[in-house]
C-alpha cells in the first residue's frame, strides 16, 4: 500500500474538480461525492502500480469517469419536470429520480482568474446539466472531457481507452444531440452582482412577507416554475399564479441566501403547527436584467446537510438567519 502523505499530497488538489466532473456526469450532488470516494478509493489502492505515463490528474480522471459510466448503466438519467412534458401537462413522476442541484461551496474553483470562474459556473449550471442528461454516458463523458474541460481528444481517449478517431466520431454525435434536444438560446441577460443579490432579497422578502404584488414585481411576465418531486410545471402567467399561490401568510416561510449551480439560490425554511421552521427546499434562480426567468424549487429537506444548513431555522438567531462557513457548513 502506498505511503498516505505521499498520495494525499499528489491526489488531494483535484478533489473539488473530479466532484464537478461526476455531478455533471450523473447530475446528483449525494452520488457524485459517492462516487468521488469510490474514485479515491479505487486510487489509492493501485497508486503503487501507478506509473506516471499520463498525469496524475489524467490518472483520476480515467478512474472516476469509468466509475460514473458503470453508475449510469445501472441508474439510468436524472431529469426535471420540463424535460418530461409540456406546462401544465400531468405526468406521472412516483418513480423518477430528479435532476439535484449542488452547492458552490462544494465546487467552487480555488483559482483567481477570472475567465476560469466563469468557465466553471457556466458548465454547472442547471439547464446545462439537464441536456446532459439526454446522452448516453459515452457521449456524455466525451463532450465533458472536450467542450467543458477542453482536453485533447488523444487524452480523452486515454481516458476512456479507445481512438482519438472514435473520440471524434463521439463528440460529433454528442453535439449533434445536444442541438436537437436543447432549447433554443433565449439570450438571458444576467445582471452585475449587486443587481442579482437585490432581486434575490426582494424575492425571499415577498416570501417571507406574503406579499403577493412584491412577488409578481421580481417575476418576469414568461417565468418558468418548477417543483420537484412534482412532476407538474407552470410556465407564464399559470406559473405566477402557482408561485402567489404558495405564499401562504406572512411569517410562513424564512429563507436562507445560498449559491448553488453557478446560480443564485436560497434555502427554505417552512413554520410547522409548532411554529417552527422546518427545511423545506432549495429554491434556484435564474435572474436577468428583467426580472426572474425560472425558479426550481427542489423540494427536499434532505439537501440540506449537503448545502451545510441544519434541518430548523431560528429567525432570533445570526438576525435572522443561519450564518454559514467560507465552506459552506452552517454555524448555529
Amino acid at each position: 500500500m502506498p505511503v498516505t502523505g505521499e498520495f494525499v499530497r499528489d491526489t488531494e488538489p483535484f478533489r473539488r474538480e473530479l466532484l464537478a466532473h461526476c455531478y455533471r456526469m450523473l447530475g446528483s450532488a449525494d452520488e457524485a461525492e459517492d462516487l468521488v470516494q469510490d474514485t479515491y478509493l479505487r486510487a489509492w489502492r493501485s497508486y503503487d502500480a501507478f506509473e506516471g505515463r499520463s498525469s496524475v490528474r489524467t490518472w483520476l480522471y480515467r478512474i472516476a469517469t469509468n466509475v460514473c459510466l458503470t453508475a449510469i448503466e445501472r441508474r439510468g438519467r436524472r431529469p426535471l419536470p420540463s424535460d418530461l412534458a409540456g406546462p401544465g401537462e400531468v405526468h406521472d413522476g412516483t418513480e423518477i429520480r430528479w435532476l439535484q442541484p449542488i452547492p458552490d461551496a462544494l465546487v467552487s474553483s480555488e483559482s483567481n482568474d477570472p475567465a476560469e470562474i466563469v468557465t466553471r459556473r457556466d458548465s454547472l449550471r442547471l439547464a446545462l446539466i439537464a441536456t446532459m442528461q439526454y446522452l448516453p454516458a459515452r457521449q456524455r463523458a466525451v463532450l465533458l472531457l472536450r467542450d467543458v474541460l477542453a482536453w485533447p481528444a488523444a487524452e480523452v481517449a486515454v481516458v476512456l481507452d479507445t481512438t482519438t478517431a472514435a473520440v471524434k466520431s463521439t463528440l460529433q454525435r454528442a453535439r449533434a444531440r445536444i442541438d436537437e434536444v436543447a432549447p433554443a438560446a433565449d439570450h438571458l441577460v444576467e445582471p452585475a452582482e449587486p443587481e442579482a443579490r437585490a432581486l434575490l432579497h426582494r424575492y425571499i422578502a415577498a416570501f417571507e412577507n406574503a406579499d403577493p404584488v412584491a412577488l409578481k414585481e421580481v417575476l418576469r411576465e414568461d417565468v418558468m416554475l418548477e417543483l420537484p418531486p412534482s412532476p407538474t410545471w407552470f410556465h407564464g402567467d399559470a406559473a405566477r399564479q402557482c408561485a402567489v399561490g404558495g405564499l401562504g401568510s406572512a411569517g410562513d416561510w424564512r429563507m436562507v441566501p445560498t449559491a448553488a449551480n453557478g446560480q443564485l439560490a436560497a434555502a427554505a425554511y417552512h413554520r410547522d403547527g409548532d411554529g417552527v421552521y422546518q427545511a423545506y427546499g432549495i429554491v434556484s434562480l435564474t435572474v436577468t436584467t428583467t426580472g426572474i426567468a425560472r425558479l426550481v424549487v427542489f423540494a427536499d429537506p434532505g439537501l440540506f446537510p449537503i448545502f451545510g444548513l441544519p434541518p430548523t431555522h431560528n429567525p432570533s438567531q445570526s438576525g435572522g438567519h443561519p450564518t454559514q462557513t467560507p465552506s459552506g457548513k452552517a454555524s448555529r
